[in-house]
């Protein structure tokens, strides 16, 4: 991969790169530990160029999660709702391009990225940890709004190995699932540890939840028309009554489906471009999407291995993830 950093700043990034702990291709890229979290090289240089050069519009939204977590579904979803009277279904961007090319990823942007559309709001997805993100935007102050999605760790571990192991280098030796359960246990995971992650967005929501709009995976399964209403509302674009009356929330919901969305010449065959020069197939973006997939991978001593871990990271907290034996919301 190519770095995302200016010229003059190169050879500081790359000294600050020697000297932080690192695991070495694990994952195909080393992953280095910066400011807390592990990341891949160009996310470090991505985190950098934030924390030093963005510019916030009070009105961005941002798209906030840890990787694969629903991340895909979301943003297709809030780039429809936004731009519902902007363009027909029968004639949509998305019809054309992957859901990752409809708005910027900060993680791997330069600076002259930031200004890629004069809409207003602007929209931006990250997987960065809420306290990698500078003030600037985090601070309530600065008008700007957040959209979370969290999911049950276990689904999230096991789309996780799906996906690296799609993107595994083929000269490397097989990466398997016993081995990702331990790292991601550790916490020795890309934009890892995971409870950290939820729990950095949780606190902040809590604090300040007319700018966080904290969603579950599996809440947004079960009701995906009422989410879909409250994203609207959280955006600043309410779906009006006409719009009910409609079928609006409807076609939206189907039209964002993982059924819809893969069913496209541009998800079967289409590629995404991060600015790094590193190149993703789009459907590798889409697997199956299920609730509780989890059961088809894990062992019953490694379900209550993350149980355990999700109970202590998150216990009197109010928030509940994952789920107990019985099949109740953990606490």
């Amino acid at each position: 991969m190519s770095c995302v950093t200016t010229d003059d700043s190169e050879q500081k990034t790359l000294q600050l790169l020697a000297d932080l702990p690192r695991v070495d291709a694990t994952f195909g890229d080393t992953l280095y530990l910066y400011q807390g979290v592990w990341l891949f090289r160009d996310a470090v240089f991505g985190a950098m160029q934030i924390q030093n050069h963005f510019n916030h519009h009070p009105t961005d939204i941002f798209l906030t999660s840890f990787m694969k977590s629903g991340t895909t579904w979301l943003r297709s979803l809030m780039f429809t709702i936004l731009n519902r009277s902007r363009f027909d279904f029968s004639d949509h961007p998305l019809l054309r391009k992957g859901p990752h090319d409809c708005f910027p990823v900060l993680d791997t942007c330069k600076p002259e990225d930031y200004a890629v559309t004069d809409n207003s709001p602007r929209l931006f997805a990250t997987h960065f940890p809420h306290k990698m993100l500078p003030s600037s935007i985090t601070d309530p102050s600065s008008g700007c709004k957040f959209v979370y999605v969290c999911r049950d760790p276990k689904d999230v571990l096991v789309s996780m190995w799906h996906f690296v192991v799609k993107l595994r280098p083929k000269e490397l030796p097989p990466l398997s699932f016993d081995e990702v359960f331990n790292l991601f246990c550790e916490g020795v995971m890309i934009y890892g540890p995971y409870w950290d992650h939820v729990l950095g967005f949780w606190n902040a929501a809590f604090q300040s939840p007319e700018k966080i709009l904290f969603f579950k995976y599996e809440e947004m399964k079960r009701d995906p028309e009422g989410h879909v209403k409250k994203l609207a509302e959280f955006m600043g674009v309410p779906i009006s009554g006409q719009e009910e009356e409609d079928g609006m929330v409807k076609k939206i919901v189907e039209f964002c489906s993982i059924e819809h969305l893969t069913s496209l010449e541009v998800n079967k065959n289409g590629v995404y471009k991060a600015n790094t020069g590193y190149i993703v197939p789009n459907e590798t973006f889409f697997r199956k999407g299920e609730v509780g997939d989890w059961k088809c991978h894990l062992t019953e001593a490694m379900k209550d291995q993350i149980d355990r871990i999700t109970h202590d990271k998150l216990k009197g907290l109010g928030l509940t993830i994952g789920a107990t034996n019985e099949g109740h919301p953990m606490t």
